[in-house]
């Protein structure tokens, strides 16, 4: 994982209104080992002792696997999460990029389970899994490649 939380290629997500506004900028960049999502923790992100709220690093991780698999999905669809589990390992300081993966671990014809891992530097800060539904009707409102600049995000894996 060495180099991966350089700067070089994170782009801003391209969202202006609504929740992911309100938290962000959310970054996002694909590399040699695929697609990842992050933030650059500010002030606005953290709680009273100067590290990164778990809210905000539950969202982000939450952000992360609904898009890794919507983007599974032939249209990229919206999908709403069910259920979302954490475990909070170590602080993410003012200042840090925390960034992650989506996990694809199974997707059925309703339901899609994925788990992510979230990194500030050498550490993981917060390992988290989630259930998200898939038989939601496509949101001809919505779309992932839009936000995305036209990228698939994890390349169809």
């Amino acid at each position: 994982m060495a180099g991966e939380d350089a700067d070089a290629g994170w782009q801003p997500l391209a969202v202006e209104e609504g929740f992911l506004a309100g938290v962000g900028p959310l970054l996002w960049r694909r590399g040699a080992a695929g697609f990842a999502m992050g933030i650059r923790v500010a002030q606005h992100h953290c709680n009273p002792v100067g590290a990164c709220h778990g809210g905000m690093l539950m969202t982000l991780a939450d952000v992360i696997m609904g898009f890794g698999l919507g983007d599974l999905m032939d249209d990229g669809r919206f999908v709403p999460t069910v259920n979302l589990t954490a475990d909070f390992l170590a602080p993410a300081p003012l200042g840090a990029l925390v960034w992650g993966r989506a996990e694809v671990l199974r997707r059925g014809r309703r339901m899609g389970f994925a788990q992510c891992l979230l990194r500030a530097g050498d550490a993981i800060v917060m390992r988290a899994s989630g259930v998200f539904q898939l038989d939601r009707p496509a949101d001809p409102g919505f779309s992932a490649a839009r936000l995305f600049g036209g990228t698939r995000l994890c390349g169809g894996n």
